[in-house]
């Protein structure tokens, strides 16, 4: 749909904000849309789904919505960096999801688009998110288009073939998620597969659920849930009953975090509060005239507690609005790349833990001059809305003599998205802004389009910790603005 960037109140509250793109917001009913994510977001209340802090106002360009900012990997994001969860973590994770879908079945809803990238691993408990494509129940539209609506691998049979899905068509999906969560792998797909999205759909409907690495006590439960005929399926509310018999509770989600996981929040928590609380402090009377100039968010999403549907005031005023960034006035910070939504990871502990926080030396050391180049896979597997598609992701850095907190040289990213080959990328110029041994610290202190010609704007600001593995390597560390997809290291040119 847009870009999604870590914001902050003028008080400092952290803040999600998703961003429309300016093409989708000019095609014909995306407005209604858009107010239908809103109000379904703001409808259901509950400790495991997002909730809207604030909108921008009807007719408004570009359009916008804001939560508040849980920094969180999603599960997708954490399955493919760390691996398939334990037996343990898969069953309070199915209950705390039971949970979810009990709150948006029980405001009317469906969700109709449960997957691991719409979960997030929260420490309290995990989020379900993403109202984009919800309905109400007695609403029978399928698609905008009349076609297949939601992301191919976690759909229910009668929403892969007909468009339509009701209750059990959640709790088909989320039985998919937890299959993925304890496998690796989804349950109509194979581990390294390149598999289309038309063969997917076909698995689906056609073919028994591959659950080859299911844990036994949740293999009984999950075939009831992945039954193709959903009358045959029992509702979240029964399937949160059978868990608690297997030992699957609300609650226990806090005390099965995995080690790695609960430092990786730690992380994103300790840089989300630095970069708030960094956050320049807007002009007096400053006043909001809509999204703001930033870079994306690196992981998280909102959640908010705010009043009950039907009752909640708009916000946004000159007494208590936000800090808007750049050209508008405020204090809204990017936190990441150039491109898209990532998730923050935690710290590297290969090289003996937490960076030094003094710089040991003043300047770049000689080794580093010179250019580099690497390449990522992009992320041809997002969904094309809340991240784009792209099938490659190359980078080039070249970098000059350089004292600290001068002109240290320019990286140049070249991304492309798939289906259009639209250019994504962008070019920055980068400052040495600490050097920590063998690591380096760099600021983007200029950023545009790769492509010049292209309408959207590059955020400046963004930092990059890279380190040299050897004279011929950098490693770009977790630490920073990395994207989704980009390469993880650089090799000498």
């Amino acid at each position: 749909m847009g870009q999604v960037y870590l914001s902050r109140t003028v008080s400092g509250r952290a803040l999600a904000l998703k961003t429309v793109r300016a093409e989708l917001g000019r095609e014909p009913g995306f407005e209604e849309r858009f107010a239908r994510e809103i109000r379904n977001s703001d409808q259901v209340r509950s400790p495991w789904t997002t909730a809207v802090v604030d909108y921008s106002p009807v007719g408004q360009r570009p359009q916008w919505l804001a939560t508040e900012y849980v920094p969180a990997p999603s599960l997708a994001d954490w399955v493919q960096r760390r691996g398939r969860l334990s037996e343990q973590s898969v069953l309070a994770l199915a209950a705390e999801l039971c949970g979810a879908l009990g709150a948006v079945h029980g405001a009317g809803l469906v969700h109709r688009d449960v997957k691991p990238s719409n979960v997030l691993l929260g420490r309290r408990r995990p989020l379900l998110i993403d109202f984009g494509i919800a309905r109400t129940v007695e609403d029978s539209r399928h698609t905008r288009t009349g076609g297949v609506i939601g992301s191919p691998g976690y759909l229910a049979p009668e929403q892969a073939s007909a468009g339509g899905s009701g209750a059990p068509g959640d709790v088909f999906s989320m039985a998919a998620v937890l299959v993925y969560a304890a496998t690796g792998v989804g349950p109509f797909s194979h581990p390294q597969e390149e598999v289309s999205a038309a063969a997917l759909l076909y698995r689906i409907v056609h073919e028994e659920p591959n659950l080859d690495g299911v844990p036994a006590a949740l293999l009984s439960l999950l075939r009831h849930c992945l039954a193709k005929d959903p009358r045959r399926r029992p509702t979240a509310g029964a399937v949160g009953a059978m868990l608690e018999r297997l030992g699957g509770r609300t609650g226990t989600w806090p005390h099965l975090l995995p080690e790695a996981l609960q430092r990786d929040l730690a992380v994103r928590e300790e840089e989300a509060r630095a970069l708030v609380s960094a956050a320049v402090h807007p002009p007096a009377g400053a006043a909001v005239s809509g999204a703001p100039e930033v870079g994306p968010v690196r992981g998280g999403t909102g959640t908010a507690a705010g009043p009950a549907a039907g009752t909640r005031q708009r916000r946004l005023s000159s007494r208590t609005g936000w800090a808007i960034a750049g050209t508008m006035g405020a204090a809204l910070i990017a936190v990441v790349s150039t491109l898209a939504v990532r998730g923050l990871t935690d710290k590297d502990t290969s090289s003996g833990g937490t960076p030094s926080p003094s710089p040991t030396a003043v300047s770049l050391p000689a080794s580093w001059t010179g250019t580099w180049v690497g390449s990522g896979p992009g992320t041809p597997d997002a969904d094309g809305i809340t991240q784009a598609r792209t099938e490659r992701f190359a980078v080039t850095l070249t970098l000059q003599p350089a004292l600290q907190g001068k002109y240290a040289g320019k990286q140049v990213s070249r991304v492309a998205e798939v289906d259009t080959g639209r250019e994504l990328g962008c070019t920055e110029a980068l400052q040495l802004r600490e050097v920590r041994g063998r690591s380096m610290v760099f600021e983007a202190i200029t950023s545009r389009p790769t492509d010049q010609s292209a309408a959207f704007s590059c955020p400046k600001g963004n930092i990059y910790v890279v380190t040299m593995t050897d004279h011929d390597t950098l490693r770009l560390g977790n630490e920073g603005a990395q994207s989704a997809g980009a390469p993880s290291a650089l090799s000498r040119r």
